[in-house]
């Protein structure tokens, strides 16, 4: 029973697959964006742990570990950037062109401290493709289908080819637009946030 989500910020629960505890089968799980490490004192450091950038997690400390234990796939249909110009930032909506849904590579960790457990996730970014250019150096990992069984599966322990995974995907598969402003307010999570506006 998923009610479709148009306007997610960090902080926020989001959908992840990842392997079950026997690594057998795959399940969905809601966790909340930002990484909070098992070793954490204060959860509020997830706040800062977002993304993880492809070409320096593996040494890390707060994401070595997940990622050679607990990777998992982010499941959406898009994602929002925003361009500077002439010193403001316009937010773009960035999706398939064929509309598929996707999943971006990413982590997860279990914190628990006083009788409180919060399970957590973080997005993977590598270098912007030719389409993301203008907008932003960065874009997140956009795995593709093939990729899911090494990447969910913690017993590859391949670093050099789990690493290969985390590059920019093709720009023909994406296309990107322009949308409302609304869509810098978190509290906004309606459809018109991923409309199409003229500038």
């Amino acid at each position: 029973n998923h009610i479709p989500r148009y306007n997610i910020a960090p902080t926020q629960d989001i959908a992840v697959v990842r392997l079950d505890q026997g690594h057998k089968h795959r399940e969905l799980s809601l966790l909340r964006w930002g990484l909070i490490p098992s070793w954490a004192k204060d959860p509020k450091i997830g706040n800062r742990m977002i993304n993880a950038r492809a070409e320096t997690l593996a040494e890390k400390p707060s994401f070595r570990v997940a990622f050679r234990k607990r990777r998992c796939l982010v499941l959406a249909d898009g994602f929002f950037e925003w361009q500077k110009v002439e010193g403001a930032k316009r937010p773009h909506f960035i999706h398939r062109q064929d509309d598929a849904p996707f999943a971006f590579a990413g982590l997860w960790d279990h914190w628990q401290q006083d009788g409180k457990e919060i399970q957590s996730c973080t997005i993977i970014t590598t270098t912007a493709n030719s389409l993301m250019e203008p907008l932003h150096n960065r874009m997140p990992v956009i795995l593709s289908e093939e990729t899911f069984p090494i990447w969910l599966d913690p017993e590859f322990q391949n670093r050099n080819a789990l690493q290969d995974l985390l590059r920019p995907c093709n720009a023909d598969l994406l296309e990107a637009y322009p949308v409302s402003t609304q869509v810098n307010n978190a509290r906004n999570d309606v459809p018109e946030c991923v409309n199409r506006v003229k500038i």
